[in-house]
């Protein structure tokens, strides 16, 4: 597959601050991939030189083809969608209203209004006035308006932060059938289990640097220690080390009925990047 994004030593200085430190990667088309990192760890201060909102330092950076110099045309603005912590609904008019306006702007059919609606679960919220709906509900509406005209590469940063878990799982869903038609996903979060669940490839972000970049699966192998933890019907907990002398602990175990439960010593996503930056994710 050819990079749908290509970042090339992409460096972002605010005065004495440098936000983001000579990152390089790509992003392959039709792929979901999440950036993770905590809060100020630079996350959207990349989606924002990303979509055009913020010119690098220095580095090179081409999103759909398109060199960072032409980010600010109408051609690249119509085929991305972007949910941002800059993204704004109008608060008097009804959630239809409003996307009935976005779609007027991207010159996108107003059937699709109906369609994202279900996507959001929204659609017997349409004649509700935005100023009266929740936060969760809002954000779900800022979803919408960044799907509505079906672009090619969508930008979410912390799109599910203020959802209850039944509705996050709802967006779960819609972003998977929306990345199976084939629209490419750029995530940020601080969620892992999110990750985990949706992202084809993770890249953690900290300090404006990019410490590991892979599938969740391949980075909870690296990091695991392989042992085998077991339990035991009569309720002991015991480690044993992956190693070819105790197999037949292992054996002995299972051959005597004595095993209720037992695992390999695979990481979190979270567990990971604590050991990786000695930081938690929150």
């Amino acid at each position: 597959m050819k990079n749908i994004i290509e970042v090339k030593g992409m460096q972002k200085v605010f005065g004495s601050n440098t936000a983001i430190k000579h990152v390089n990667f790509g992003i392959n088309q039709g792929e979901i991939f999440g950036l993770l990192g905590p809060s100020g760890s630079g996350k959207t201060t990349t989606v924002k030189i990303l979509t055009g909102e913020l010119s690098q330092t220095t580095g090179d950076v081409k999103v759909l083809g398109i060199d960072s110099e032409r980010f600010d045309t109408s051609d690249f603005k119509s085929k991305i969608g972007i949910l941002s912590d800059n993204s704004s609904l109008y608060e008097r008019l009804t959630v239809y209203d409003n996307l009935k306006l976005f779609c007027k702007l991207y010159r996108a059919s107003l059937n699709q209004i109906d369609v994202i609606l279900r996507e959001v679960n929204l659609q017997d919220d349409r004649s509700k006035t935005v100023s009266k709906l929740s936060k969760g509900m809002k954000q779900r509406v800022l979803l919408a308006k960044a799907l509505i005209h079906k672009p090619k590469l969508v930008f979410l940063d912390e799109p599910t932060s203020a959802l209850d878990p039944a509705n996050m799982a709802h967006i779960h869903r819609g972003l998977q059938k929306l990345n199976d038609a084939g629209t490419t996903i750029f995530l940020t979060t601080h969620n892992m289990e999110e990750a985990t669940e949706l992202c084809d490839r993770v890249a953690f972000l900290h300090n404006g640097e990019l410490k590991e970049l892979d599938s969740p699966a391949a980075l909870r192998y690296k990091y695991s220690t392989h042992a085998f933890h077991v339990e035991t019907f009569d309720g002991d907990q015991l480690v044993i080390e992956n190693q070819p002398e105790k197999a037949n602990q292992i054996k002995d175990l299972i051959a005597n009925g004595q095993v209720k439960a037992m695992h390999t010593d695979n990481p979190t996503l979270g567990q990971i990047f604590l050991k990786v930056t000695g930081k938690e994710l929150v």
